[in-house]
């Protein structure tokens, strides 16, 4: 039978457990970067977002989107996002390649939920891979859900689509 003392020690070491495992990065926002344009990572530029970005930005999101700018690197017509998004608790961080107006690579960099880190599987990123943007800021395509995942899914699929509108809106004032 445990003592008091033993079963507080025993469930502050569960919660700390549980705290330290909720984090995992799997790759470095950086090495990602360096990964896409197969070099080093060029200097950040940064998007201002006017009142027309934080519109779609939040509509994707359907809630408010607080940032005044969004860092991404450019290169060649290429761009990388590194987004951040709540699943349900936290933020995921995610980064996404987008070349020739579609995505390229999704990747989740930082999972800090306690759940639903199964969205880090290339079995799912790899359904956002050639997905495009519709005119009704939708992806072109269906992405299949993970059971136990929903928000999870829900944000990344969220982040994919304001990286699209994000390039096409720089490719646009390029022109």
């Amino acid at each position: 039978m445990m003592k008091p003392l033993q079963t507080l020690i025993f469930i502050a070491a569960s919660i700390l457990s549980i705290a330290v495992l909720a984090k995992s990065q799997y790759q470095a926002p950086q090495d990602f970067i360096s990964q896409a344009f197969n070099a080093p990572a060029p200097k950040a530029k940064v998007f201002w977002l006017d009142d027309e970005a934080q519109k779609v930005i939040e509509e994707i999101l359907s809630h408010k989107f607080r940032k005044m700018r969004i860092r991404y690197w450019q290169q060649e017509g290429e761009t990388v996002w590194i987004l951040n998004e709540i699943g349900k608790e936290a933020p995921i961080t995610v980064g996404i390649h987008i070349k020739d107006q579609q995505i390229a690579q999704t990747k989740v960099l930082i999972y800090r939920e306690s759940r639903g880190d199964e969205v880090r599987h290339d079995f799912f990123t790899d359904q956002f891979k050639a997905a495009k943007l519709n005119e009704d800021l939708k992806l072109d395509r269906h992405i299949d859900g993970i059971t136990g995942a929903t928000l999870s899914v829900r944000a990344l699929t969220k982040l994919s689509r304001i990286a699209l509108w994000l390039d096409s809106r720089i490719r646009r004032e390029i022109t």
